[in-house]
């Protein structure tokens, strides 16, 4: 009893603690969960185990650390300059985001350099070799701004005197010498179209100046010639066009001879380069006849009239010249050819008989060739020509301007003379023995020539025809070699016996 008494006064009095009596039971009620729950939360706290550490992604650590750090405050500019946002595709760039320039006031100070919060989330260690600032915009430029500035560096810069005329816009440098050899080329070009043109039209018109003068109505060849031009109308043209500076005039019908063909070589005006070689070393526009002789009319005569210079060459490059003619000396008791020229024929008889006096008087004599003469250059007939038409009866003058076509006149009037002149001319006996002579020399030397060369193909063919039979044998086997030489051998022996001949007793 005393025990139980002595545990009742224990409690009584904690009790009496803990639960309190009246208003003031809820309030206590309050203290101590409050007071639970902080003993419990430090409780969790403190018997926590530390976190086993992350692994190490790159680009993550930073992140971690940069959100414990307190953010600084949020300026007005920055959210002013916030990047925006833009739909992703499907390849991602990562950089930096990007910044819009804000348009500032001219008063304002200048903009203080832009946060780093903008780059939180860009791992630096990642994306190498990006800069970390960004350019500066390059600002718009309009046509009129760019006139404007242009305007005003001409004005404030000026010219540097070793530029040497350069000038320079929007950053590129023009300079002339740069485009020295294409203004030549290009010069060059236009004057040659021009020389082209021009020349082409000289040319032309000298042409049509010499057949006006010479073969239209009451002219020399449309007295002599019965018809002239390259047609058989009336209507057809007299000079046929065969080049910018080759000309050619026809003319027929007319006794002893088929037909005449004049051809005019004029410079080569139309070319800049032979232009400019021509004023370099001279040279003269030319016109030569050709007159086709019937084979009845022409006896055997090689002649020729020249000047010195003319003659030597012929003399070398004609085989007729060469082969029957020489130059001929002149004669002391008559009147001859003008010191400038020389004769070449095959006999001086045939050189006096058509050397006639009027000849003389007109344009061979030494007056008159100084006079007329300075256009000719040489005359030569032969029944000895070749080609086609053997007996050939050939001109060749120089021409004169188109205002001095009437300077040749007397040149021009040589052809028809000479045509009847050679066309009635016949050999006296004695110089048509020489002459036979001279052509049966000249015949046999030409056939034995034929024959030699006759020998010396068949010699070539007997040469190659040995040479293929030695390849076909070379590649032949030794037994088909073998029975070759016997039979050749066999062949052999059968010549070398005796031949005997059987009678009847």
């Amino acid at each position: 009893m005393a025990n139980r008494s002595g545990s009742s006064q224990w409690i009584s009095p904690v009790s009496s603690f803990l639960l309190p009596r009246g208003g003031d039971t809820l309030w206590c009620t309050l203290a101590l969960l409050s007071l639970l729950s902080l003993l419990l939360h430090h409780l969790t706290l403190s018997s926590a185990s530390p976190p086993p550490p992350a692994p190490h992604f790159e680009g993550f650590g930073d992140e971690l650390d940069e959100i414990d750090d307190p953010e600084p405050p949020i300026q007005l500019t920055d959210l002013l300059a916030s990047p925006s946002l833009t739909q992703s595709d499907s390849q991602t760039h990562h950089g930096p985001p990007e910044t819009q320039s804000q348009p500032s006031d001219h008063h304002s100070p200048p903009s203080p350099k832009p946060s780093t919060a903008q780059f939180d989330f860009w791992d630096e260690d990642e994306f190498e070799g990006i800069p970390t600032e960004l350019p500066p915009e390059i600002p718009e430029i309009t046509p009129d701004a760019t006139a404007s500035s242009d305007a005003e560096e001409a004005v404030k810069e000026p010219k540097d005197p070793d530029s040497g005329g350069a000038t320079e816009k929007n950053g590129a440098v023009f300079k002339p010498s740069k485009w020295v050899v294409e203004i030549i080329c290009g010069s060059f070009l236009i004057m040659f179209v021009i020389n082209y043109f021009t020349g082409k039209k000289e040319n032309e018109n000298l042409a049509l100046a010499w057949a006006a003068k010479f073969a239209t109505k009451d002219s020399i060849f449309e007295k002599n010639f019965s018809l002239l031009g390259v047609g058989e109308g009336d209507d057809s043209p007299l000079l046929l066009k065969e080049g910018q500076n080759v000309f050619k005039f026809y003319a027929s019908g007319r006794r002893y001879c088929q037909g005449l063909l004049a051809t005019m070589e004029l410079k080569s005006r139309h070319d800049l380069i032979s232009r400019i070689y021509n004023t370099l070393v001279p040279c003269k526009d030319e016109i030569s006849f050709e007159v086709y002789m019937n084979d009845e009319a022409v006896d055997q005569v090689v002649f020729a009239v020249a000047k010195k210079k003319a003659a030597k060459t012929m003399l070398k490059e004609l085989p007729d010249l060469q082969r029957f003619a020489s130059l001929v000396s002149p004669p002391s008791n008559r009147k001859w050819v003008s010191e400038e020229l020389a004769v070449i024929s095959e006999s001086k008889e045939v050189a006096g008989d058509l050397i006639t006096e009027a000849v003389l008087d007109q344009v061979f004599g030494e007056k008159a060739f100084e006079k007329y003469g300075k256009l000719f250059i040489f005359m030569h007939c032969s029944d000895q020509q070749s080609g086609i038409h053997k007996k050939k009866l050939m001109f060749k003058f120089a021409l004169p301007g188109a205002n001095n076509m009437a300077d040749m006149t007397r040149l021009v009037a040589l052809v028809p003379y000479y045509i009847d002149l050679i066309g009635r001319y016949k050999l006296s006996s004695q110089a048509r023995s020489k002459t036979d002579a001279a052509r049966a020399k000249v015949a046999q030397e030409a056939y034995k020539e034929l024959q030699n060369a006759r020998q010396e193909a068949i010699q070539r063919k007997k040469a190659e025809r040995r040479k293929m039979m030695e390849e076909a044998e070379a590649k032949l086997s030794a037994e088909v070699i073998r029975k070759k030489e016997a039979k050749e051998r066999a062949r052999q022996m059968k010549k070398a016996m005796p031949k005997m001949k059987m009678t009847r007793a």
